[in-house]
């Protein structure tokens, strides 16, 4: 994708639905692209917006030892959101470029303190590592959510051409030189955060490891509190940038389509109006690794894996059956908005 930002001489693909314009035409390139990315973007920010409110009462559980009152997730999730009611108002990628530098070093630091507070913790005497499933078909159905999660894992494809659209480009130095430097140092990072921390981890705690590695430790209490605060600093910045995106398209839609003047108070609407929808959302659907699952086949892997037609309508397929299993199984223990 980042070779074809720019394979038509003298033109840019600043959006992902540009590119599919091109490849399949410009009506149906749309109806093609625009829902699965939004549907990646939005979801995304649903995932971050259950993950910040956890992140935030495991930081008061861990704190607040003696005669604390109990607060319900509903309310952590609330006061994560509460961020976004006034980030979401900055224009572009490159006013959230700080935020973004600060997101990718607190990424890879809460991912270190995971795993070395994890060998700290040290093997656990009654660990499993047999297979959590009860029957070969819940077995198959954990296996489809997995393989969602692990699209989940690798979808910052969908918003690459729109980030790549921020960095100047000329004949003698074409965008796709800093930009493709830029996705190897992403893909290194991942890789640094991911590996140690799915393999110790799960050499630890076997098949009883949380969704989220970090609910599963709780000493040193200080270093599990700081690793939680850099989730929490990871995660704003990774929300908005897959809200600006959404922004774009819908107030170029009203603006273009629906004959809305580009105003402030459109702006102050919709994008106050996109953060409290992601916030109701992930106060109903909690479900952590459910919602990765879900939302990592039903749209991340057609349009991160679209080089692979096979492999992505798989994961399209039976992603998302596996993920909203996860989720009914789930929802029948949760009290909503609890």
């Amino acid at each position: 994708m980042v070779e074809m930002h720019e394979m038509v001489p003298g033109k840019r693909f600043d959006r992902y639905h540009e590119l599919g314009q091109h490849v399949f035409g410009k009506r149906m390139g749309l109806y093609i692209v625009v829902p699965q990315q939004l549907v990646v973007e939005v979801g995304l920010d649903i995932v971050y917006m259950v993950t910040g409110g956890k992140s935030l009462q495991k930081i008061h559980d861990l704190v607040c030892t003696d005669n604390c009152v109990e607060i319900k997730l509903t309310y952590y999730i609330m006061m994560f959101a509460s961020v976004h009611f006034v980030l979401s108002h900055l224009p572009n990628f490159n006013a959230i470029s700080g935020v973004s530098l600060i997101a990718a070093i607190m990424s890879l630091s809460y991912c270190i303190i995971a795993w070395a507070a994890s060998i700290e913790k040290g093997k656990q005497p009654d660990v499993s590592y047999a297979y959590k499933a009860k029957n070969p078909g819940e077995g198959v159905f954990n296996f489809f959510s997995g393989l969602g999660e692990v699209a989940f894992a690798y979808a910052g494809h969908n918003v690459v051409l729109e980030i790549q659209a921020t960095i100047p480009s000329t004949p003698e130095k074409p965008s796709k030189g800093p930009m493709w430097k830029g996705v190897v140092v992403a893909y290194i990072i991942v890789a640094l955060c991911y590996f140690p921390v799915a393999l110790i981890g799960y050499y630890i705690f076997g098949n009883s490891v949380s969704d989220n590695i970090l609910i599963s430790l709780n000493k040193p209490t200080w270093l599990i509190v700081m690793a939680n605060a850099f989730v929490i600093l990871h995660i704003i910045g990774s929300y908005q940038l897959y809200a600006i995106p959404v922004f774009d398209m819908v107030e170029t839609y009203l603006v273009k389509n629906r004959k809305f003047k580009p105003t402030w108070y459109l702006r102050f609407i919709t994008r106050n109006l996109y953060v409290a929808i992601t916030m109701f959302i992930g106060i109903i659907f909690p479900f952590f690794g459910g919602l990765l699952g879900f939302f990592g086949g039903f749209a991340f892997a057609p349009t991160t894996y679209f080089f692979c037609i096979i492999l992505g309508v798989l994961l399209t397929v039976l992603a998302p059956i596996g993920g909203l299993r996860t989720i009914i199984v789930q929802a029948k223990t949760y009290k909503f908005f609890s």
